[in-house]
């Protein structure tokens, strides 16, 4: 974290009508430096001089994914006190009327791009959907696991198109989705959106090494990923290690099958998981597993199981 910044030179900050249209834009919504621009009708180099000023000053937060680089407010102790005044002064941050015409052009052109994407690989997605139970029942599946207890601090690893974001995020304290690629953060952001679906961080990252810190997290989900995995029990070793005490661990995928083309078609490393190996990585990590459901209704059984971090147990020394 950044030291506290001396009061006139956070206002120097601030001392600058394009500075207080970033922060106004960045309440909005999260942008990429270059969507700033789009939308301020600036170039990018002077919007990135504008941005290291206010990151300096700890107001806006810097995150890269790939070659893009996206923005968030920053620390809450200084944007909150910051806009409450914005918003009793007269007139507030709004202060060029073309930027809010310019910000939803930004969201037409992320949805168009979503739309593109998923039209593209409908076809794939169908044919896979098409060998197990409806999408529906394992969703429905999943908010029973889950119950209507708030969730807390909530994380998806390899959130793809953000859906379990989409259908738990109102449960949740705090949402965050994490996916390695940044072409499907894009598209979560564009379908999150569109949803209507605030106080979500979408970071990209790697499921075995995942941008989080310790017990940062009170309900993790490994939604149809680890057939991905070529290390699965790693995999869960590492969504483990963000579960705070009594923290739930819920892994939705495939049985056991013998589907071997889909490890051409569909780049899945494992063809399924038996319920002893995945509740053997969950023991090995301190956690009490359990199976929760198989789904059956094609040619594969998606199964749920959880895993609860409890005080009295410990993990297991590899």
């Amino acid at each position: 974290m950044l030291p506290p910044m001396p009061l006139a030179e956070l206002f120097q900050a601030l001392a600058d009508p394009t500075r207080l249209r970033i922060l106004a834009l960045l309440r909005e919504m999260e942008l990429s430096v270059g969507e700033l621009a789009q939308v301020l009708a600036q170039s990018q180099p002077r919007v990135s001089r504008h941005i290291k000023i206010l990151g300096d000053a700890g107001l806006v937060d810097r995150r890269k994914e790939g070659s893009w680089v996206f923005l968030t407010l920053g620390r809450a102790e200084l944007i909150e006190p910051l806009f409450a005044l914005i918003d009793a002064s007269a007139g507030g941050a709004a202060s060029d009327p073309g930027d809010r015409a310019r910000l939803a052009a930004v969201r037409q052109d992320r949805a168009a791009a979503a739309e593109r994407y998923f039209a593209a690989h409908a076809a794939e997605w169908d044919d896979i959907r098409s060998l197990h139970v409806a999408e529906s029942e394992v969703e429905e599946a999943i908010a029973r696991v889950l119950g209507e207890a708030p969730l807390g601090r909530l994380v998806d690893i390899g959130t793809g198109t953000g859906r379990m974001i989409e259908l738990f995020a109102a449960s949740a304290d705090k949402s965050i989705g994490v996916d390695k690629s940044s072409e499907m953060l894009r598209l979560a952001r564009a379908k999150l959106e569109a949803a209507g679906v605030a106080a979500v961080s979408l970071r990209q990252g790697d499921m075995y090494a995942l941008p989080l810190e310790d017990g940062s997290a009170d309900v993790v989900l490994l939604h149809q990923v680890l057939h991905y995995a070529h290390a699965p029990a790693a995999a869960i070793a590492e969504a483990a290690r963000l579960l705070s005490p009594e923290g739930r661990l819920v892994i939705v995928d495939f049985a056991p099958h013998e589907r071997e083309e889909l490890r051409e078609r569909a780049q899945h490393a494992r063809l399924g998981f038996s319920d002893e190996a995945v509740l053997g990585w969950l023991e090995a990590e301190g956690l009490q597993g359990q199976v929760v459901d198989h789904l059956a209704g094609g040619e594969l059984t998606v199964t749920i199981w959880s895993g609860t971090k409890t005080q009295g147990r410990l993990r297991k020394a590899a």
